[in-house]
């Protein structure tokens, strides 16, 4: 017989239960609150993307800003990838111990604050270190976007709304693109308004999420907790004992999910980061003819993201990447052998098709994989910690192919040499295809987990809990959130504590 992680990729819906409902029936039922909350969401990690690609978009221009050359530019995309893993850190475990909401405003704040720096900033020196700390509130904003977004959701929605959500890296790049093709050319500013734009839609992301309420399951829990009297000090000394009960019961999964996400974030860095240096520099287009290039690929993001999340629903989350890995491996010569516009765009779009396909089931794929208790943390510190080692795509690239591999294109009449990115870029992609495929096959699904029941992280016991499946029985509630206070209820942390002592 097979082993049961090849058994598992067998397609299959989630099982029914009579409260199930169709998709077209949770959506509608849903309550305006629940749509804001995944909008803004959804809108904090767009905020992400055009922030990070604000560089990458920008590149020659930096070049020329501070006659540095290009794998020196591309330190600051390292250096910003590299500083993700302390936010998702900081901003995680603000989120699950004090709630949604205000870690994430404050998060967008400084994004905000940092991004409008990096616009006046006047030496290459200075430009390093503020995208250095730009990289600590960016690292944050994934983990509490997507718990923003999905916890408040019935599981009915979640896997095309994980393939929207993921999408708002799309988006991003999208709206980065546009501005940096109309807006930058047209002001004396030059990249400085890219990053000026980039400034004001966090901040507007970040009064978005202010005006809206805090999580109900935090609300519900925190009142829970009033009424049995338990301080704020002794929420937090739970918070860090059940942190610790976490880590000891899973580390093997965070080895496992940090592994995961390594393999999967040299996908779109590899693919992305250095995509319009690769096009004018490789393949002689003009910065124009790049950016629309790199627009026509994000559209092929987002169709991948949406379809693949949707059918995640269906097939199961980890056979829906399987699939989107497959069609990147195919369309990996598309993308770098033609040396027509419409050729590379076609390959441009079909590859940026599957990697963010398969990263649009990433955030429901996390969420429910994780310790349910800590579904802010874990998924964001396992999603930035692959960021931070994936940090170096694009100096790879750059050193590889501008100081080993080169290539022959006719520019301006004559046969002049440059570097070969296209090569570079095609390996990094395929061995990278190869290592999601291995790990995606051997790892753990939890597809349709009702991870909402499950308790907060300043709850007792909530270390120890593990995600409700799909098939629970119907009649259980959701715990945490809604619960009453048995009669018979558990010793409290501090009784614990003196029984120890006692003892």
């Amino acid at each position: 017989m097979a082993p049961y992680f090849l058994r598992n990729l067998v397609p299959r819906r989630e099982k029914k239960r009579t409260s199930t409902k169709s998709l077209l029936t949770a959506l509608s039922e849903l309550t305006w609150v629940q749509w804001a909350m995944f909008w803004s969401g959804w809108l904090a990690w767009t905020c992400d993307a055009i922030d990070f690609f604000s560089v990458s978009l920008s590149v020659t221009n930096l070049q020329t800003q501070f006659n540095r050359s290009t794998s020196d530019i591309t330190t600051a995309i390292t250096l910003t990838l590299l500083f993700r893993s302390l936010g998702a850190v900081i901003f995680g475990v603000l989120s699950d111990r004090f709630g949604r909401k205000w870690p994430l405003v404050g998060n967008l704040v400084l994004v905000s604050i940092l991004e409008l720096g990096v616009a006046f900033v006047q030496t290459f020196p200075q430009f390093l270190a503020l995208r250095s700390l730009f990289g600590i509130g960016m690292g944050g904003i994934w983990g509490g976007a997507v718990a923003t977004a999905m916890e408040n959701l019935p599981v009915e929605t979640r896997g095309l709304a994980s393939g929207f959500l993921q999408q708002g890296y799309a988006v991003g790049y999208l709206i980065a693109a546009v501005i940096n093709l109309f807006l930058v050319p047209e002001t004396k500013e030059s990249w400085r308004s890219l990053f000026w734009c980039a400034a004001g839609i966090s901040m507007f992301a970040a009064i978005l999420r202010a005006v809206l309420p805090e999580s109900e399951l935090f609300l519900k829990a925190k009142e829970a907790q009033r009424l049995r009297g338990e301080s704020t000090t002794t929420r937090t000394r739970v918070f860090i004992h059940e942190t610790g009960v976490m880590l000891r019961k899973h580390w093997l999964l965070c080895i496992y999910a940090i592994l995961f996400m390594t393999g999967f974030n040299f996908l779109p860095h590899g693919s992305q980061d250095l995509y319009p240096t690769y096009l004018q520099t490789s393949k002689g287009f003009s910065s124009h003819d790049a950016t629309v290039a790199t627009i026509i690929g994000n559209c092929g993001a987002l169709a991948g993201g949406i379809v693949a999340g949707f059918s995640s629903q269906y097939i199961g989350r980890r056979l829906a990447i399987v699939v989107c890995i497959i069609i990147i491996g195919a369309f990996i010569p598309l993308w770098i052998i033609p040396t027509s516009f419409a050729g590379l765009a076609a390959g441009a779009f079909c590859i940026q098709f599957g990697v963010q396909g398969a990263l649009g089931v990433i955030p429901i794929q996390l969420s429910e994989m994780s310790p349910p208790a800590f579904r802010a943390t874990f998924p964001g510190v396992a999603y930035q910690i692959g960021n931070m080692v994936s940090s170096a795509s694009a100096q790879i690239e750059a050193t590889a192919g501008g100081n080993n591999l080169k290539t022959t294109i006719i520019k301006n009449g004559k046969p002049t040499i440059v570097p070969d990115y296209a090569t570079v870029q095609g390996i990094l992609i395929g061995v990278a295809s190869a290592f999601v495929l291995f790990m995606t096959i051997i790892g753990p699904e939890n597809h349709g987990s009702h991870f909402e029941r499950a308790k907060i992280a300043f709850e007792q016991g909530a270390g120890e809990e593990e995600a409700y499946a799909d098939d629970e029985d119907e009649s259980q509630e959701p715990r945490s959130a809604t619960d009453s206070v048995d009669v018979k209820r558990p010793e409290s942390f501090e009784e614990k504590e003196k029984t120890s002592e006692s003892v």
